[in-house]
């Protein structure tokens, strides 16, 4: 007989069968089973229907929590501001290739089309630019380009290079992103404008 899970309050059960059940979604998308969850929470698979109706609520719930943009902005506002421009901008590219290539992942295992409908907010989107910004202040001097945009191709690049549908297989890297941000893919920049 296994042991008894500890007493949690229903939101923090809640919170702790939605994290045992995201990988097992990821590995098998809908044909996860109850039995699976329970094992990976450590508990007695009637306890998750005491706290979700049924499986699918479960699986509705991890991809609420994957779509969730809390904790990602929370991790862009903690990231480490040290070193060069270089340094910085490849975390933020790599924070966002994870977050994208889990998010496409989840996506095809459960074949959905789009993201679930979730409020648009101002907040959140207030926040992230607030959060790129303190990020590219220090390298202001270095850039040709305002912060938001830098930070809008960077997005660009991440979404489209972690996605291996559109990449052919061959996903960018957080430092493939920067330099072609940073430096594009010209050798050298041509004269203009009577240079």
């Amino acid at each position: 007989m296994s042991p008894r899970a500890a007493a949690l309050a229903p939101e923090q059960r809640r919170d702790a069968i939605v994290r045992a059940a995201l990988p097992l979604v990821l590995d098998h998308g809908w044909a996860v089973t109850t039995k699976q969850i329970a094992a990976a929470a450590g508990i007695a698979e009637g306890t998750i229907f005491r706290v979700f109706p049924t499986k699918d609520d479960v699986v509705e719930a991890v991809v609420n929590e994957v779509f969730d943009m809390k904790p990602y902005i929370r991790s862009l506002e903690a990231l480490d501001r040290s070193g060069s421009l270089d340094a910085v901008l490849t975390r933020v590219a790599q924070l966002q290739i994870d977050r994208f290539a889990h998010v496409f992942r989840l996506m095809s295992v459960l074949g959905l089309g789009g993201p679930p409908r979730q409020a648009h907010s101002e907040t959140w989107l207030a926040r992230i630019a607030t959060a790129h910004r303190a990020l590219l202040a220090p390298f202001a001097d270095q850039l040709r380009l305002p912060p938001r945009e830098v930070m809008r191709y960077v997005r660009l690049l991440a979404f489209s290079g972690s996605n291996p549908h559109i990449t052919d297989g061959a996903i960018l890297s957080a430092a493939e992103i920067v330099a072609l941000v940073l430096d594009g893919a010209r050798k050298e920049r041509p004269p203009c404008c009577g240079d």
